[in-house]
């Protein structure tokens, strides 16, 4: 990756962080931990990767990013309004009556969002039958979707990385944010993955593991799982739960989270 086009997706995601921790606290509580986590990926997808027109959300050549741990739908909305979506003053609106922006991802109300998701498992399944889709229509566009490490204990998530493999679903793109925790704590203490890289390489995948932090890695990461065509890819992501945002990093009660918009200034402050 060039160096200036890393420079800039790494801007691209602080930027995100920002907003995202400005965006929940208006509300007063939301999902930071899981937000955080996926901000540097939805900057390097948003900005270098996919191929997308703000002003035509349903453009039928785009490429489509399917985010299936839709609690994650503030970090995604921030990002399409820095992408030019829709207004970024809708952010203050995250899941209040009347909103576009509710609290997990529905394609029926946001602009950009490409499938509606939160319940686990299924926004899995539904990227696997757009990109079979896509593929019998002998159709280009590449399929993403952003699984987290609690959601791969969803028997749901097995089936279909059975079928993609057994389909051969080279468009289709996979990321797991391995932050190493779920709603209940350390997913070692609920339902240890074990060796994911190697369960997902098992089931037929070509898979790939890299730091989830660094653009640089990520995008040398995708762009070998374009290059080869006889099997979908997985992208493990080594990650930390509420990365970049002071209270919440490190903490292991960070699924959600209850904090004002004082607090969320001063972490917006210490990310520069």
């Amino acid at each position: 990756m060039d160096k200036e086009i890393e420079s800039y997706v790494k801007n691209q995601a602080k930027e995100i962080r920002k907003m995202t921790i400005e965006e929940i606290a208006t509300l007063g509580t939301g999902h930071i931990g899981g937000t955080m986590s996926i901000a540097d990926l939805l900057a390097l997808l948003y900005f270098h990767r996919m191929k997308v027109d703000p002003q035509k959300p349903r453009w039928e050549e785009r490429d489509q990013l399917i985010v299936s741990k839709g609690h994650s739908g503030p970090a995604v909305y921030a990002a399409l309004a820095l992408k030019g979506f829709f207004p970024k003053d809708w952010l203050s609106t995250l899941n209040k009556g009347g909103t576009s922006l509710p609290s997990h991802c529905d394609r029926n109300k946001t602009p950009g969002i490409d499938m509606t998701t939160g319940s686990l498992g299924q926004g899995f399944s539904a990227a696997i039958g757009i990109a079979l889709g896509l593929k019998m229509d002998k159709k280009t566009p590449t399929v993403y979707t952003i699984i987290g490490d609690g959601e791969s204990n969803e028997g749901q998530v097995w089936e279909g990385a059975l079928f993609a493999a057994y389909r051969k679903l080279s468009n289709l793109v996979a990321f797991t944010d391995y932050n190493k925790q779920q709603l209940d704590g350390f997913t070692k203490d609920i339902l240890d993955l074990g060796d994911l890289a190697a369960k997902w390489n098992s089931f037929g995948w070509f898979t790939q593991e890299v730091d989830g932090h660094d653009v640089a890695a990520l995008d040398t990461a995708i762009e070998k799982a374009l290059a080869q065509k006889d099997k979908p890819s997985m992208i493990v992501m080594h990650t930390i739960k509420g990365k970049g945002c002071n209270f919440a990093e490190g903490v292991e009660k960070n699924h959600s989270m209850a904090f004002d918009m004082e607090k969320a200034k001063e972490a917006i402050a210490a990310l520069g």
